[in-house]
């Protein structure tokens, strides 16, 4: 016979209990897992990436995704911020650039992922000229050389010209204006030198290397002889002078075209010049042969005088000194209408006309009286009171 089948014991009311607590924690935490458990994109410096996280905060979501941020840094959305399922969260971390801005280098604190990003923030145009290319990531220490355009004036050839450069030295700023330089021209500043804002720079042209030929005339000489038949005061051209020529060479320095100096190298005769021929008389003429004659005698000699300047003066003071008569001669040691010694009259020139005055016309008398007047006033006349 066989045994009964055992039967099977019916749950209790607790175990009931205990096993709905356990699914309803089990179902609790399923939906917290599925609640709590979010996809997210992570930018971080432009370098974006898809994770999964499990936090309310940003900052809990980038710590469970193993990223660590500073307070410099550049967080979107805020750490405080909650995270929601299919946001998006930006970090830009901070670092440290070194610029070199026209020349001038300094460090620059960025959360700029991109050049350009950095040439925004320094506020410099995208007509700048950089050592990267502008859409480069930004990493910590690079080294970064930016040339903002400035505005020059060349002066070169006779021409000025304005313009925009990104050029960083002088040398490159010629480059770049197509001027070339020959060993002897000058620059207004040295080759290195930085380009600044509103800079000129004049190139002068030295040409030391320049020839020129030229043709000076060379004077001709004069020759003289003696011809007895011509008179003391007559010439005569036997032969017309013609002046030579010689060519001359020069090496000439110039300065922008304009020859500034000239140094001799060598000359040559092209005609040489034929001297004059001049006669000189040797003859005396009748007339002044004859006034030297009247000179030895004691006459007069004929030389002419001045025209009579202060003439009614002398006429006043002849008419007392000697009644008017201008060739009185009393044997008293006075002579003449003005009654000149003969110390006086032959210190003051009177010989060129006669020995003593009552000899010489009224003119030439007159001239020596002025001569007189001019050296000692009127002192010499007892009547000079006629006058005053």
């Amino acid at each position: 016979m066989s045994s009964p089948l055992p039967t099977k014991a019916k749950p209790s009311y607790l175990t009931l209990a205990c096993q709905g607590a356990l699914l309803l924690a089990l179902v609790a935490g399923v939906l917290a897992f599925a609640t709590g458990n979010k996809s997210i994109t992570l930018v971080v410096d432009g370098s974006t990436s898809s994770v999964q996280v499990f936090g309310g905060s940003v900052a809990d979501a980038l710590k469970r995704a193993d990223v660590a941020v500073a307070a410099a840094d550049h967080i979107t959305p805020a750490l405080d911020a909650p995270v929601q399922d299919g946001g998006t969260i930006t970090v830009d971390t901070a670092k440290d650039i070194t610029v070199s801005l026209d020349g001038a280098e300094r460090t620059v604190t960025t959360t700029s992922h991109r050049i350009s990003g950095l040439m925004n923030q320094l506020g410099i145009g995208a007509n700048a000229e950089i050592s990267v290319p502008a859409d480069k990531l930004l990493a910590a220490s690079d080294n970064v050389s930016i040339i903002t355009p400035k505005q020059v004036t060349v002066v070169a050839d006779g021409k000025k010209t304005l313009s925009t450069t990104t050029a960083a030295t002088v040398e490159k700023l010629l480059e770049e204006a197509e001027i070339k330089l020959a060993a002897t021209d000058l620059v207004s500043a040295p080759k290195a030198t930085a380009v600044v804002e509103n800079m000129v720079i004049k190139v002068t042209r030295v040409n030391t290397a320049g020839t020129e030929t030229t043709t000076v005339a060379v004077p001709f000489e004069t020759e003289e002889s003696v011809d007895a038949q011509l008179f003391k005061d007559e010439k005569k051209t036997v032969r017309e002078g013609v002046a030579g020529s010689v060519e001359k060479s020069f090496r000439t320095v110039a300065i922008d075209g304009v020859v500034v100096s000239r140094t001799e190298t060598g000359s040559a005769v092209k005609v040489e010049p034929v001297s004059a021929k001049i006669s000189i008389g040797a003859k005396e003429r009748p007339a002044a042969k004859e006034a030297k004659e009247a000179k030895a005698t004691g006459a007069n000699t004929g030389a002419s005088a001045p025209a009579m300047s202060n003439e009614a003066m002398w006429d006043a003071i002849a008419q007392c000194e000697s009644t008017g008569n201008w060739s009185i001669n009393n044997g008293n040691g006075y002579y003449g209408g003005l009654q000149f010694d003969i110390q006086t009259w032959l210190g003051a020139g009177g010989g060129e006309y006669a020995p003593n005055a009552s000899l010489a016309t009224k003119a030439q008398q007159i001239d020596i009286a002025n001569r007189v007047h001019a050296q000692r006033g009127l002192s010499a006349w007892g009547c000079a009171h006629m006058v005053r």
